[in-house]
């Protein structure tokens, strides 16, 4: 149990030097005046908008979960509290990595009586959801914006070159996937029961499982249209803030949506809060907008900033809330 605690010390001050070494190397060289003028300049009540909307997202995810939360164990879960649980693993998130999900769940067991196994298989299914429509949205993005991702893609390889080179080279590429088919089969049927090719296959058949389990729902289509609508509310939150400030007013929605890509894809690196890889991605997609180095990270820094507050502000309040109703929902010892 020891060495367990250690690992998990070492992998959370891992990460967070990360974090924090990419955060700095991003911003060694901007000045703290330069900061401070943009702050003056940003139109704030954009910026309040936008925190308005996210916590519109918050409350739809909250509710999304209540769906899927079948009420024949423990007790019928309101949107109330499965609102402070998710604000709550919002919060433990920005500290420790991944450890909101389970903290959610364990909010929902001590109040609700519902098992954290249970629970977490439903976070699962979520997380499945949320990451088709991640992949959703780029490919979205990729259609609206299609001439910039080829830019993007022409500027690291050169498309017509590779595509001329897999031609000339048809009968080894072709031979050369064939080979790595069999070869995943082989690996897949030699090690089928090794540990990590079985957890793997676990957490594949709990994805499937929980996609089928949509289909049982009493309310499928809320559970669909909640789930949309948590990207367009994301996408509102953005487009808001890119409002408020100056320099980015004038982005399209086009390229607004590029920017939430880039977020998105930020914030599910295994750091604290998306911190660094959030501010790198944002920063390079807007300096390939046009939006010069300096307002592109300076923006990064807003909208990660009035996000992060938010979260440790209303994540700390739900979790004193949900403190004194685990504490009330507990036996009194006679």
């Amino acid at each position: 149990m020891g060495n367990k605690y250690i690992r998990q010390f070492f992998q959370i001050t891992i990460s967070l030097g990360v974090a924090i070494w990419i955060f700095w190397y991003l911003y060694r060289d901007i000045a703290f005046d330069s900061l401070i003028d943009q702050l003056k300049s940003s139109n704030w009540s954009w910026v309040l908008v936008s925190l308005v909307i996210s916590m519109m997202g918050y409350l739809m995810r909250s509710w999304r979960w209540t769906l899927l939360i079948d009420t024949e164990e423990g007790q019928q879960v309101s949107l109330t509290r499965s609102y402070h649980a998710v604000m709550i693993a919002n919060f433990v998130n920005m500290l420790v990595p991944r450890a909101g999900e389970v903290a959610r769940c364990a909010v929902l067991t001590r109040t609700n009586g519902i098992s954290v196994g249970y629970l977490f298989g439903t976070v699962i299914v979520e997380r499945s959801v949320d990451l088709l429509g991640l992949l959703s949205i780029i490919a979205l993005a990729f259609f609206v914006e299609k001439d910039l991702f080829l830019d993007l893609s022409s500027q690291l390889v050169d498309i017509d070159l590779l595509f001329q080179k897999l031609l000339s080279n048809l009968p080894m590429v072709i031979g050369g996937l064939v080979v790595f088919t069999l070869l995943v089969v082989y690996v897949f049927r030699r090690y089928r029961d090794h540990g990590i090719l079985n957890k793997l296959q676990h957490f594949l058949r709990e994805i499937l499982a929980g996609l089928k389990r949509i289909g049982k729902l009493s309310n499928p289509v809320g559970f669909w249209i909640s789930s949309i609508l948590i990207w367009v509310i994301y996408f509102f939150t953005m487009y808001t803030i890119a409002l408020g400030i100056p320099s980015t007013a004038n982005l399209s929605s086009g390229e607004i949506l590029l920017v939430m890509v880039m977020g998105s894809i930020g914030m599910i690196a295994p750091v604290q809060g998306g911190i660094g890889t959030f501010h790198a991605l944002v920063a390079f997609i807007l300096i390939q907008l046009g939006i010069s180095e300096l307002d592109a990270k300076i923006f990064a820094v807003i909208s990660h900033s009035s996000q992060v507050l938010l979260v440790l502000i209303v994540g700390f309040v739900s979790w004193l809330i949900m403190l004194k109703i685990s504490s009330a929902t507990q036996p009194q010892k006679v």
